[in-house]
Parts: C-alpha cells; sequence; structure tokens
C-alpha cells in the first residue's frame, strides 16, 4: 500500500504539466506565471518537510500519511473545479504541502518494511516507485491533452476519488514506528541530518541536485519548449517527453540495483551529461527525436543516480533518524528541482525559450560533470546485489567489521545503530 501512495502522490503532481499549454490559453497568461504556478508547489512541499519531515519517528508513520492523503485530496477537487491562475496558485500549494508531509514518512516506511535479506528493496521502491508515478501520469494526460478538449475534468475526479480510497486503505496499514510519548514532535523549521549519515548525505548532493534540476526543467518548462521551440504541434508531445525521462528513470533506479553506489553514481553521471549534451543538441538543431533521445539518456542517469545515492544514505540511519534523513534529502531534491526553473521562468521573457532553455541545460551538464568527477575520485566499494544476497566489496567489508566492533563499545542511543534498530 506504501508502494502504491507513492506512485499515486507522484502521478498527482506531473499530471498538471501536460495541461499547462491549454490552461495558458485558456486565461491567458505568460511563461513566468507559468513557472510561478510550478515553483509554489515546491513552497509548500518544501515548508511541509521543514516543519513535519522527522515527525514519522515521533508520531508514526500512518497518522502522518493520513494526514497528508486528506490534503492530496483536496488539492486534487482544487484543480477539478479551478477557474482561473488563483485556483492553479492554491490547488499547486496545498499538492506541495500533501507531497512534503508524506515522502518522508514513505520512504522512511518502505525502508522499515524491507526483508532483513534484501535491506535496500525499501529504497529501491521508493526510487523507481516516483519514477513510475511521474512517467505514468505524464503519458495518459500527455494523450488525453490531444484527444479531449478539458482533459482536467477526466484527470482530477479520478485522483480524487483515489487519494479518498487511499486514505481509507492507509488508516488499515500496520504502523511501522511506535510512537515515543516521551518526546513530543516540535513544530518548528529544522531538518537534522545525524552525524552518523551526515558523511553519506553531503557526498549525494551533486548527484542529487543534477538529477532533480533536470526533473525541473521537463515538468515546467518541457511542454512549452516542445511547442514553442522545437516546433511540435501535437499536445501529447510534451507529456510524452515527460514520460519517456521519468519512464528511463524508473529503469535507472532498477539497474542502479546490480552496481555498488560508486559504479551506479559514475555511470549515472555519465549518462546524466551526455543526455544534456543531447537535449543541448535538440534545442540547438532543432530536432524533437534528438530531444526525447536526450530525454530516455538523462532519465537513466537520474535513476542511476538517485537510487544509488538513496541506498547509500539509507544504510546509515536508524528507525529513529530514517525519516527525518530522507525528508533533508527531498529539501535539497525539490530546491533543485525548482529553483533553476523559477529563475529560467524569469530569464525567459527577457532572453528568449530558447536561450532560457540551452542556459538551463548548459546548467545541469556542468553540474552531472562534477557528479562525475566526484563518483571518479571516491573509493570503490559498497554492495552489489545478487537476488536476495548482499556481497560485501571491497573496501566496505572491513568497514563493516570495524563498525561492528565499535558498536560493540558504544552506549546505546545517539545515531549509531542500538539493540532497539535495524541497522542497513
Amino acid at each position: 500500500m506504501l508502494t502504491v501512495t507513492t506512485v499515486v502522490l507522484m502521478a498527482a503532481a506531473s499530471a498538471p504539466s501536460p495541461i499547462y499549454p491549454l490552461y495558458r490559453r485558456r486565461w491567458d497568461f505568460s511563461v513566468t506565471l507559468l513557472t510561478v504556478v510550478f515553483a509554489v508547489y515546491v513552497v509548500g512541499l518544501l515548508g511541509a518537510l521543514l516543519l513535519l519531515g522527522p515527525v514519522s519517528d515521533r508520531l508514526g508513520r500512518r497518522p502522518v500519511l493520513l494526514a497528508a492523503l486528506l490534503l492530496a485530496t483536496a488539492s486534487t477537487a482544487i484543480f477539478w473545479t479551478a477557474g482561473g491562475v488563483l485556483s492553479l496558485v492554491v490547488a499547486r500549494t496545498v499538492q506541495g504541502l500533501a507531497t512534503g508531509t508524506a515522502v518522508g514518512a514513505l520512504a522512511a516506511g518502505l525502508v522499515d518494511l524491507s526483508p532483513s535479506q534484501r535491506p535496500h528493496a525499501g529504497t529501491t521502491v521508493t526510487a523507481v516507485g516516483t519514477s513510475v508515478g511521474l512517467a505514468a501520469s505524464a503519458a495518459v494526460v500527455g494523450l488525453l491533452v490531444e484527444s479531449v478538449a478539458h482533459p482536467d475534468t477526466c484527470v482530477f475526479p479520478v485522483l480524487t476519488c483515489v487519494f479518498l480510497l487511499l486514505t481509507v486503505a492507509v488508516w488499515y496499514i500496520p504502523e511501522t514506528a511506535a510512537p515515543a510519548p516521551d518526546a513530543p514532535p516540535r513544530f518548528r523549521p529544522s531538518v537534522r541530518v545525524p552525524p552518523g549519515s551526515r558523511h553519506r548525505f553531503l557526498a549525494a548532493v551533486p548527484a542529487l541536485v543534477a538529477g532533480w534540476s533536470v526533473t525541473g526543467l521537463f515538468l515546467a518548462l518541457t511542454p512549452s519548449v516542445v511547442t514553442g521551440v522545437l516546433h511540435v504541434r501535437r499536445g501529447a508531445a510534451g507529456g510524452m517527453d515527460i514520460a519517456a525521462l521519468f519512464l528511463a528513470g524508473g529503469l535507472g533506479g532498477m539497474w542502479s540495483a546490480r552496481h555498488t553506489v560508486r559504479r551506479a553514481t559514475l555511470l549515472g553521471g555519465a549518462l546524466l551529461t551526455l543526455g544534456s549534451a543531447g537535449l543541448a543538441v535538440a534545442i540547438t538543431l532543432p530536432s524533437p527525436y534528438v530531444y526525447a533521445c536526450g530525454a530516455v539518456v538523462a532519465g537513466l542517469g537520474v535513476g542511476l543516480t538517485y537510487n544509488g545515492n538513496l541506498r547509500a544514505i539509507g544504510e546509515v540511519t536508524t528507525a529513529q533518524s530514517r525519516s527525518g534523513v530522507f525528508s533533508a534529502v527531498y529539501v535539497v531534491s525539490y530546491a533543485a528541482l525548482s529553483l533553476p526553473a523559477l529563475a529560467a521562468g524569469f530569464l525567459t521573457p527577457v532572453w528568449g525559450l530558447r536561450t532560457t532553455s540551452l542556459v538551463y541545460v548548459a546548467f545541469v551538464g556542468s553540474l552531472s560533470l562534477i557528479t562525475l568527477v566526484h563518483a571518479a575520485g571516491s573509493p570503490a566499494g559498497g554492495h552489489v546485489h545478487r537476488g536476495t544476497s548482499t556481497v560485501p566489496t571491497g573496501r566496505t567489508a572491513a568497514t563493516k567489521r570495524t563498525k561492528r566492533a565499535d558498536v560493540c563499545h558504544s552506549p546505546s542511543g545517539g545515531d549509531g545503530p542500538t539493540s532497539g534498530s535495524r541497522g542497513h
């Protein structure tokens, strides 16, 4: 059920993107205002992550998910009845609050439920489920844009009903994190990464920023780029390019599970760089076919780097800190998703859509090169998964032996594994 919830939340997040050109024609607003509509989603999401990210570690996963699903239901209902740009802004803000409330609890809950023989199953499901939800929604809504006059009146009623059903279903799921009665949640802006997780977290930042920046390009600007720069008039084209990116991201996430973290990030950085170059060539020519190929290659890179780094971070979290750490990951990710796209929206009236898109792609390519160089310089090691077994490689085996010795002599509590927590 947590997997289904992840997929549906991500599907709702990408559903408006293929409809944006229709909204622009219907209510006559600019690309700049469109990126503002996109950005308020991330503002709501980051606000929820900062305030509520670690709360499920203290209250439990289920009550946090119930609140998030009720917010998601409200957001799709507002989309359903939208009558202007202000309605879009309100709907996207509430949708961002819902997603930000849910993602940390979902990621932590999936890791909680991972079988001991496959400890990375939860992070893989999180990464792949995110990509599948975004891809499926973009593809379906893109086809509806081409075949139905008002696709929003088809999409958002269905999503509203699905969220209501998920709310009922989540009510009955077992709790995976026992509430802590002696530690009431504090609702103040903070995301804390414990010292034991900090090194892995900081090492993942370049890849997270690179991958989610290209995601922002596609969700915020690609439908406009496809029609205004690549001169494709089919309404489904923008949604299909978004779907291609995220479907490739899901495949890259599954592919990543067969490699060590270093190898997955190295390969992902190379593919992100190559994909960014392809997107730049496509915009310069212009060529919608090269653009689609660049989307696929970049998507594979996003999936490899994202899942690889989620696995690396998941290894060094405990049940008491897991939701907070994953929330910190999402703060970085969604800031990278929104800020470059928002900047592009304000620059478009000055530079034009074509030049702005080229600069955006160059920015993503530079970050991808940094990711590639960082991965190439990191020590070899990690875990290679074959079926249900986990095989330590290189330095990782020695590191694990050292950690086991340290745990035996460390006091309980803090951020290290204890007798009451599951280490990964």
